[in-house]
């Protein structure tokens, strides 16, 4: 793989996937420049190009960026990602994921910019009609948190249908473990994430892990995840950056391993990576929460080219835990 263009601006690149997808475009040959806030990123996360403090929401500054760095695309990490906090305070979501994504997509069209990597989420579908899920699904969010994703989608669309941008946008299942040399990791304040918690409650930073619900229509009643490698998402939009400078049209993808673990199975797979007894209680079922969401990434891997080669459970239990050991 080739940089047919050196300089890509990341918003949101101090953060967990933003911080993979920078390493991996810097060891191509891309020039990473984070662009964030570091409202919920880490500076200790930028070691792969210049870091550039600024929010999303700021047009004079985001401007002035893009005019030093004359970027040839854009990757819009940058978003508040709690489904419970925008379920609580809807109106911090749509402010900074809406009008924020809405901002950075008037300077970048002023500027000339005219291609966007999306990071999206499988939250636009809701509780799903059919599995797997294939870009085809109705969306029907049942979330503040997936309805501006949604919305965020269809600026998309219309802009290009009006031939202004060309965008990829990316629909994640549930990101998953960390990088494989040990750089950088998950690390969110508050944790909400399954399998952190799962190390936390190992390593008796936590006293248990609460499942929600044991009673679903699954094989041992718990919900089914489909879990997906971050150094996977970041080689996906790599893949998806370079589609589009290749001259392809833009498009929905789906990224996820295309197989489910349960809560519970996950639980037991890490007890064994980690060699610890992990207590679980059980809580009442979480209002929204479907039995099961597993991707069909088929057209990801047709177009894209996308492969994921380490998103088999023990390499995401095993980096996470590498992670997680490394960074007490």
């Amino acid at each position: 793989m080739t940089a047919e263009n050196k300089t890509i601006i990341v918003t949101g690149g101090a953060g967990y996937i933003g911080s993979h997808a920078c390493k991996l475009l810097a060891n191509v040959g891309y020039l990473p420049v984070v662009y964030d806030n570091l409202s919920r990123g880490h500076d200790w996360a930028v070691k792969w190009g210049p870091l550039e403090k600024g929010d999303i929401l700021d047009p004079d500054r985001l401007g002035e960026v893009i005019k030093k760095y004359q970027p040839d695309a854009i990757m819009h990490f940058a978003a508040f990602a709690y489904v419970g906090e925008s379920v609580n305070n809807p109106i911090l979501y749509y402010q900074n994921n809406v009008v924020g994504t809405y901002t950075l997509l008037r300077v970048m069209l002023e500027h000339g910019i005219e291609k966007f990597i999306f990071s999206s989420t499988c939250a636009v579908y809701g509780e799903p009609d059919t599995l797997p899920l294939t870009e085809s699904h109705k969306k029907q969010p049942v979330n503040p948190y997936g309805n501006t994703k949604a919305i965020i989608e269809t600026m998309l669309e219309d802009l290009a249908a009006g031939g202004q941008l060309k965008f990829i946008s990316l629909r994640y299942f549930n990101a998953a473990g960390a990088d494989l040399d040990g750089e950088i990791g998950d690390s969110h304040d508050p944790e909400t994430h399954l399998i952190p918690l799962i190390l936390n409650a190992a390593d008796g930073k936590i006293p248990e892990i609460e499942i929600y619900g044991n009673d679903y229509e699954t094989p041992d009643g718990t919900c089914i995840r489909d879990y997906i490698h971050v150094n996977d998402l970041a080689d996906a939009h790599l893949r998806a950056l370079q589609y589009l400078q290749e001259g392809n049209p833009s498009g929905f993808y789906n990224l996820g391993s295309e197989t489910g673990y349960s809560v519970q199975e996950i639980i037991n797979a890490a007890k064994l990576v980690t060699g610890k007894p992990i207590k679980t209680c059980i809580s009442p079922r979480r209002p929204g929460d479907p039995p099961a969401l597993v991707a069909n990434a088929s057209k990801a891997k047709q177009e894209l080219g996308f492969n994921p080669q380490n998103s088999d459970l023990d390499t995401i239990l095993t980096s996470a835990w590498n992670w997680h050991n490394d960074n007490r």
